[in-house]
């Protein structure tokens, strides 16, 4: 059967990621219009008529836009943790009270033989979190917009086989760039984003023979590049002694623009 799963958009213009397991299909979050999220799935050959649900990390913009009128249109169930569901309540408009579902941090809940599993991060926000996916044989994680890498994200995401981990920023280009100082200083705080020196840093850590490919995701386009962040996260593992072939681990592109192809998490 196998967990597949695409990368909608990722940044700071907007968040999707569609998950698939057999029979089901999940969004975590829906940080773009629905106009733009329908042209997204056609890229895609799917539609949001075969959702089964949208998980919710957070209440910010880039993570919500378009999630109550995505609800609405294919009458979609919402799942979220209460403090955040309080936070988005004026944003999203009216949800039919049977689709708004409570999904606490740290709860598991089995969507057909998918287990979905959410897990507490460090950001500016009401109770965000990341996800993970796992049908017993393969585990796919989700983790973006996270100022730094907890112990207990790392247990929650290190026996995956695939990762979607932030690498928002370059730490100089940052410093240097446009933003107001307390704009920067948040970025780079805990409650923040993770930079490219600290996905490099937390993958060192989480290297353990078992995860096979980790999606860069959720880059500033101020102060980031793919090229770059790819080259950084190496060279922070490399540092650490952590060294890897092509085979054996991969770094992939996401984007703000388009979506990425399919991937199944079980192949190598």
């Amino acid at each position: 059967m196998g967990i597949y799963f695409t990368v909608l958009s990722s940044g700071s213009t907007g968040n999707a990621t569609v998950i698939q397991h057999g029979g089901t299909s999940l969004m975590i979050d829906a940080g773009l219009s629905a106009k733009r999220l329908d042209a997204l799935f056609q890229e895609r050959e799917i539609s949001g008529a075969e959702l089964d649900g949208i998980l919710v990390t957070h209440e910010h913009s880039d993570h919500i836009k378009g999630l109550g009128a995505m609800s609405r249109k294919y009458n979609l169930p919402i799942y979220a943790n209460l403090n955040t569901w309080a936070a988005l309540e004026k944003s999203v408009g009216a949800i039919p009270e049977e689709n708004r579902r409570v999904f606490e941090t740290g709860e598991k809940h089995d969507f057909g033989s998918l287990r979905v599993e959410s897990f507490g991060i460090s950001h500016d926000a009401a109770e965000p979190v990341g996800y993970t996916f796992d049908d017993g044989t393969e585990k796919l994680s989700v983790a973006t917009d996270l100022g730094y890498m907890s112990d207990k994200v790392r247990d929650a995401i290190s026996d995956s086989d695939v990762l979607v981990l932030e690498a928002n920023h370059d730490v100089e280009l940052l410093r240097m760039g446009r933003y107001p100082w307390n704009t920067k200083r948040r970025i780079l705080s805990d409650i923040g984003h993770l930079s490219n020196e600290a996905a490099g840093a937390a993958l060192s850590e989480l290297m353990n023979g078992r995860i096979k490919r980790t999606y860069l995701a959720h880059l500033s386009r101020d102060h980031n590049m793919m090229d770059l962040a790819k080259m950084s996260v190496r060279d922070a593992m490399e540092s650490r002694g952590c060294f890897y072939r092509d085979h054996e681990f991969k770094l992939c592109d996401t984007y703000y623009d388009r979506p990425t192809p399919w991937d199944r998490v079980g192949e190598p």
